[in-house]
């Protein structure tokens, strides 16, 4: 079946030079787009567009283009990474909208993550985060056995589901409070969860707090926000994990 093509779209797409200057929308007239394109395949037509007319192109983030490195981070129609479900920005393809749609096209909304230009924000705090404790110390040397330590099938299941967390920044951005508790939660419990990652596990959950705090991101009140946008499938599970971790690393201090 040949994909249809959409004759006419309106973009309202968020315009910032950088986080010190005011921002604001600007509108855009598209044509022709095939709905088997993706949404940034659509933004580069757009971008071709705008250089022939001697205009700056909007600048967007995006590198692996198949939804694993979290850098495509694009709020769609008011949710983060568009209509579609379980799939990132560059997932997203544009057999989601209807001819003569107008799409509202915002950057992540988040204190933590300033925009460095029009669409493209910095979420070097999740980075800070995982530097200030998401690792295991280990001496370097020969690789062991995969299955040397023996670890329980529901334990490494549940350890790997964490582990899929991305760091794209949705939880954060469509969070009323802007808290990178799922995000902290996934990177917690994906080590909590293995014999590896045990040891260090006070000091782990303990220092990725209070990191989280010192950089501004706001706490959980259970809306459930991030877990409905996670292009990962994150669970609010891994926040009770996380809060567990950090009460019995307290109360042993």
């Amino acid at each position: 079946m040949a994909d249809k093509i959409l004759k006419e779209l309106t973009l309202k797409i968020w315009r910032q030079k950088d986080a010190k200057s005011k921002g604001g929308f600007e509108t855009y007239k598209i044509h022709d787009i095939s709905t088997g394109s993706s949404f940034l395949e659509m933004l580069d037509i757009l971008n071709e567009q705008l250089v022939s007319e001697n205009k700056e192109p909007v600048a967007f983030d995006h590198d692996c283009r198949e939804g694993i490195c979290g850098t495509c981070s694009l709020f769609i129609d008011g949710r983060a990474h568009g209509p579609d479900d379980d799939v990132t920005t560059c997932q997203l393809h544009m057999r989601r909208f209807e001819d003569g749609a107008t799409i509202t096209i915002e950057p992540w909304r988040c204190g933590a993550f300033p925009v460095i230009k029009d669409l493209i924000v910095d979420r070097g705090a999740y980075e800070k985060i995982l530097q200030a404790g998401g690792y295991v110390s280990v001496n370097t040397g020969g690789v062991p056995d995969g299955n040397a330590i023996p670890i329980a099938k529901p334990a490494a299941d549940e350890a790997m589901d964490a582990a899929a967390c991305i760091g794209c920044g949705a939880c954060a951005a469509a969070c009323k409070n802007g808290s990178a508790m799922l995000f902290v939660s996934a990177k917690v419990s994906q080590l909590a969860l293995l014999p590896q990652g045990k040891v260090e596990a006070a000091r782990r959950a303990k220092a990725m707090v209070a990191k989280m705090d010192e950089l501004g991101f706001g706490n959980c009140t259970n809306t459930r926000a991030c877990e409905a946008v996670c292009p990962k499938c994150e669970s609010i599970a891994n926040i009770a994990r996380l809060n567990r971790e950090f009460i019995k690393a307290k109360l042993n201090d």
